[in-house]
């Protein structure tokens, strides 16, 4: 008789099927008590802050609702707008069904990458799918915008929020429906585990793993620039970067990135490191890595991170290679601090600082872009009471907000692979990094949300003091250079454009390709997003951008052309330690290896 003829053989593999589902089951079951238990024991225990807040939600779509309804006709003739695109879609489809060529009634917007997979657009009912999703929400946000009375602050979230929710309606990708008959639903087993571990990890909360937090090392394979830390202080440790070409610039070069998230983004690997490229160009490279704070340092303020950070950086930096005048980059919130100390420092008849580099910085907070959605005064006062518990804010917090200013890229594309394919993510670099979070002090974030994203006083003289001198950002005259990215959603290009109407230096603005993160960390070998320049910086940004001239390839050598202008001649290189300030450890550090979790 054949082997798989024999007696028992099948009865015993259904049985041991039969036996591996339960025990499945078994340990979804387990594992998702335990998930609700430390849930419900953080929901107990009081320092929860919800993100988005249903209160704020709630009340903007109430308004909302209260404002379109005072207009019942205009939704009457929305709703026969759709019913009449609704009547040419199922037309076009059947003539399609019967091997007519047809024109699409409705196309995904240019970037929309939910709809890359050609069975879209290839298969009748796929693209059928497709398009009966882009005319709804089409029509959800064209009769949200066409309603009249409500206030744009009002407006503003009520369309955030309503986008989250269509593009959680967002139709299964067709390979998730071919996966799931191929492993007969494995996949779905599969993204369960991968859910709950996902739970598990933020106890109660979805973290979503987007890539293999065990494929890097940060001092490893990524931020692993050879250099020393020679000075460190509460809130940073100072880098310099081991030289190599012989001669150098003579004013060196500080870095000070933002400290939401942690300074090795700019100095992921050697093919796209800025750091690296910048050493390699000749310059003596500084960079600030800020403390990951706990509770103990809640009561920083920014005047702190201003006195302790670039301040502190400079004088260090004197100490290191007896040099007094620097070139200064700031990046973010970073470059918003940069300002700050410019100002500061024209008060106090300080001229160390040559030329200064923004990248992708705000100091004109009128339009603040999305991020605005979340600061209100009811909003604030919340988040200080949260604050006042806690002493800093999570930062996982901000990472939900900029993901859910993503949503597709940074959240619906991780569900479909990691909870629908049942997929690991990819080991990718960037979202390494980006899965880093700090930690940010309470008095510091309270006083950078309030008085700049909510009240923009940086831009009016005097409307800010810090450490008791009221500064004014027109006093600021070095020579500075703008570098902004044309698809930032964290800082918008126009509203970091408004910044060189204030500074009275020569100034130069500079729009790349990409976004907040990709557009400036685009070295030259990857040939890839491009810029513009304009040497005219009229009022308006749209008027700037009208009359640029756009550029292949990155604006990182646009940038050194500039920057070794204020060069200040050349020098023998310098080695970290070898000045009055010796080598307190191997770069990058012990700060940026803490993590959000860490107890200290």
């Amino acid at each position: 008789m054949p082997e798989d003829k024999q007696p028992g053989t099948q009865p015993d593999a259904a049985a041991a099927a039969q036996q591996q589902m339960m025990d499945t089951c078994q340990n979804f079951a387990e594992r998702s008590q335990r998930i609700a238990q430390a849930f419900l024991e953080r929901q107990a225990g009081g320092h929860e802050f919800p993100i988005p807040d249903p209160v704020v939600v709630g009340k903007a779509f109430m308004e909302f609702t209260q404002a379109a309804m005072s207009d019942p006709s205009r939704l009457m003739e929305a709703q026969a707008s759709m019913w009449q695109q609704y009547a040419a879609l199922w037309d076009t489809t059947a003539k399609r069904m019967a091997g007519e060529e047809v024109t699409p009634v409705i196309e995904p917007q240019k970037g929309d990458n939910r709809f890359r997979d050609d069975a879209w657009s290839e298969e009748a009912v796929f693209d059928f799918i497709k398009q009966s999703y882009l005319l709804a929400s089409d029509w959800i946000y064209s009769s949200i915008r066409d309603v009249e009375g409500l206030d744009p602050k009002t407006a503003e979230k009520v369309q955030f929020y309503t986008r989250q929710y269509v593009n959680s309606l967002s139709p299964t990708n067709p390979k998730v429906m071919k996966q799931t008959v191929e492993t007969k639903g494995e996949n779905l087993l599969k993204g369960l585990d991968n859910l709950l571990g996902d739970l598990e990890k933020g106890e109660g909360k979805l973290k979503i793993t987007m890539t293999d937090m065990d494929a890097f090392t940060v001092g490893e394979n990524v931020g692993a620039s050879k250099g020393k830390v020679v000075f460190q202080n509460d809130l940073m440790q100072l880098i310099q970067y081991a030289p190599s070409t012989e001669k150098v610039a003579r004013r060196p070069l500080l870095i000070v990135p933002p400290w939401i998230n942690k300074f090795y983004i700019l100095d992921l690997q050697p093919r796209n490191s800025l750091i690296k490229w910048a050493v390699d160009q000749g310059h003596t490279v500084f960079v600030v890595s800020w403390v990951n704070p706990d509770a103990s340092l809640s009561g920083k303020r920014f005047d702190d991170y201003m006195l302790e950070g670039p301040l502190a950086a400079m004088d260090a930096i004197e100490a290191a290679t007896g040099e007094r005048e620097i070139n200064l980059i700031g990046y973010c919130i970073g470059g918003t601090l940069s300002a700050c100390t410019l100002a500061y420092m024209a008060e106090k008849g300080d001229d160390r600082v040559q030329s200064v580099t923004f990248f992708t910085t705000m100091i004109d907070f009128q339009e603040p872009g999305e991020l605005g959605v979340f600061v209100d005064d009811e909003q604030l006062d919340k988040l200080e009471e949260h604050l006042q518990e806690t002493g800093v804010l999570e930062g996982s917090r901000m990472s939900q907000i900029f993901s859910m200013m993503r949503d597709n890229d940074l959240i619906w594309s991780f569900v479909i692979n990691n909870y629908l394919m049942g997929r690991e993510p990819m080991a990718f670099d960037l979202l390494y990094w980006n899965s880093d979070n700090t930690r940010m002090p309470a008095m510091m974030h309270s006083f950078y949300l309030r008085e700049m994203y909510l009240n923009n006083k940086l831009r009016e003289p005097g409307g800010l003091s810090l450490d008791d001198v009221p500064i004014d950002l027109r006093k600021i005259k070095q020579p500075a250079y703008w570098v902004s990215t044309v698809d930032d959603h964290i800082a918008p290009w126009k509203s970091t454009y408004a910044g060189t109407q204030i500074l009275s230096g020569k100034k130069k603005f500079v729009l790349s390709g990409s976004g907040h993160i990709a557009g400036v960390v685009n070295p030259p070998s990857s040939k890839k997003y491009g810029y513009w320049t304009n040497r005219a910086l009229p009022a308006d940004p749209d008027d700037w951008l009208a009359g640029a001239t756009q550029h292949e390839g990155s604006w990182w050598t646009d940038w050194d052309k500039w920057v070794k202008r204020h060069r200040g001649g050349e020098v023998k290189a310098r080695v970290p330690g070898s000045g009055k300030l010796k080598a307190i450890e191997d770069a990058p550090g012990s700060y940026v290896r803490v993590r959000e979790d860490a107890k200290s």
